[in-house]
């Protein structure tokens, strides 16, 4: 439980950082007050960015191995994903 959260933590905090950025730069490009319109939004999308990372990892896991084992095998289910 202990990695989940720092994972989900970790996660979530560079991927809303840089996806607030590159949203922010799109939509209003390099103006004056573009540090705290980003950082504003960062503030508001990191929280539910990590309570959606927490939430959905394990299945989105399971989806990853299921992918993996169907690519490996031609069929689901196999050997661990995490073997190679």
């Amino acid at each position: 439980m202990k990695f989940r959260l720092c994972f989900a933590f970790l996660l979530s905090l560079v991927l809303s950082f840089l996806m607030t950025a590159w949203v922010t730069w799109l939509n209003l490009g390099f103006t004056a007050d573009f540090i705290s319109r980003w950082l504003s939004a960062f503030i508001t999308a990191w929280p539910a960015a990590a309570l959606i990372s927490f939430t959905l990892a394990p299945s989105v896991q399971r989806l990853t191995r299921y992918l993996v084992n169907f690519s490996d095998n031609g069929k689901g289910g196999g050997r661990n994903a995490e073997q190679g």
